[in-house]
């Protein structure tokens, strides 16, 4: 009975969902309830799936809970499917639009959750999340960004608010030095890591001075552009008076673009206007750039032999790569990566239930270190501080330094359409098509266009 009595449960959480705007009667965000204890699981094969986007660490969690869940849950695979990162937004929510999903945990960006609850695609774990999970053994910042919606101010977390996720994989920025090329200290403020770069550059011809994400795809340029507007003293908007137009493009924002199109953009390879991910890391493992900026999940490949001319063991490469925490200027802000884990509101009651024990069994201490020995990025902060993590990979102190340090984009559900406008006019400004001004102006005035013209009151993000 009490399987009986759980799978009805879930199947009417999961109707609730199943609405025709995913509102309550007061407009506000009405995502159906989890229970606040794990079902009856079943004994029965399942397939517990994922949706998430093409890199490493997607095939990295595939293997890992496939070699340890099964330990406690034998009949169950776990599948992670991959879509390219440019579609992981849509390939997610073309589903949710259709209340119909073949994956039951969708790892969403921390600006996703809004979109998500609003639209009642994801369980509310809030209970379950009390029942099940530690919360005090996370970095209050960290449990917020991957689950909290309307989300706090950066840095905090409101503890009344509802929890949607959990943490699946933290990340950031790093900064990728040529050791052999600028010297064992990295740059310690921007201005300086430009001039080294800049220097380099003269120094060695065939090699940049600079390498980062320039794509308008996914939050490639909106990215760079937003730790640029940081590090410099910007603000993307206020989240208060949900006012972005006179925020974005005031004296700091402005300084920060010009810096990025005027001074950064002229180190960078020729046609390297679209780079992302694979672009980058594919330059600092050809030796063909002197500094170069990716997230920390992503940057395991440049340690492997195979895929790199600056060595032959990784010994050898470690000679030549250095690994830091992002420079400083007026402030020492870094961009906030990483996803979590969230329960599709769609996914059949057992496989609903499946979900809520894996997130409960990934969230412990001790699997924590483990994910992090296998190449994953914890979130916990005693598997962050562990010599699990920390001895994993040179880059991995570079995020435990790093997370006090975090600054997220916008997290409303309007999220999608802001960062597809900051995308284009922030690409186009890299690659000549519009002045530093004329785009950030652009984005200004278009995203608050968005704000204004949208019904939802979205929460906080910054």
């Amino acid at each position: 009975m009490r399987l009986a009595t759980a799978a009805m449960l879930l199947a009417a959480t999961t109707l609730a969902a199943c609405g025709d705007d995913g509102k309550d009667d007061g407009g506000k965000a009405s995502a159906p309830k989890a229970p606040a204890t794990i079902p009856e699981l079943t004994k029965d094969p399942l397939t517990l799936s994922f949706i998430w986007f093409e890199w490493p660490p997607a095939q990295a969690l595939e293997d890992f809970a496939n070699a340890e869940y099964k330990k406690e849950r034998p009949n169950v695979t776990v599948k992670v499917n991959t879509v390219p990162n440019a579609n992981w937004h849509d390939a997610m929510f073309t589903q949710f639009a259709a209340r119909k999903t073949d994956f039951d945990i969708a790892i969403l960006d921390s600006q996703h959750i809004g979109e998500a609850v609003t639209n009642g695609n994801i369980l509310d774990i809030t209970d379950f999340v009390k029942g099940n999970i530690d919360v005090n053994a996370y970095n209050p910042y960290l449990l917020a960004a991957y689950g909290q919606f309307p989300q706090a101010e950066t840095g905090k977390r409101d503890e009344n608010a509802s929890l949607y996720g959990l943490p699946l994989l933290g990340d950031t920025w790093t900064m990728i030095y040529r050791k052999d090329l600028i010297g064992d200290k990295p740059p310690q403020t921007w201005d300086e890591m430009i001039s080294v770069a800049d220097k380099c550059q003269k120094d060695n011809p065939g090699v940049s001075g600079l390498a980062f994400h320039q794509a308008n795809g996914s939050d490639a340029a909106a990215v760079t552009y937003n730790t640029v507007n940081g590090v410099y003293g910007g603000n993307l908007w206020d989240s208060k008076t949900r006012k972005i137009d006179g925020v974005l493009n005031d004296a700091a924002g402005q300084e920060a673009m010009d810096v990025l199109v005027n001074k950064m953009k002229p180190l960078t390879a020729t046609g390297s206007g679209n780079w992302f991910i694979d672009e980058v890391n594919a330059a600092v493992a050809q030796g063909k750039a002197c500094i170069a900026f990716n997230w920390i999940a992503a940057s395991g490949g440049l340690l492997d032999p195979k895929q790199s001319t600056l060595g032959t063991t990784r010994e050898q490469i470690l000679g030549k790569l250095g690994f830091a925490t992002l420079p400083s200027q007026k402030t020492n802000l870094v961009p906030l990566g990483g996803m979590g884990m969230h329960v599709s509101a769609y996914s059949a009651a057992a496989n609903q239930a499946e979900a809520l024990n894996f997130m409960k069994w990934f969230e412990q201490a001790d699997i924590q270190k483990k994910w992090a020995a296998a190449g994953g990025v914890p979130s916990r902060t005693d598997a962050i501080e562990s010599p699990e993590f920390l001895n994993a990979g040179p880059f991995n102190k570079v995020y435990a330094d790093s997370v006090s340090r975090m600054r997220d984009m916008w997290n409303v559900p309007e999220y999608a359409r802001l960062v597809d406008i900051e995308n284009t006019n922030v690409n186009a400004a890299l690659n000549g098509a519009k002045s530093p001004k004329e785009a950030l102006d652009d984005i200004a005035k278009e995203q608050q266009g968005v704000l204004d013209s949208s019904s939802r009151k979205g929460g906080d993000g910054l």
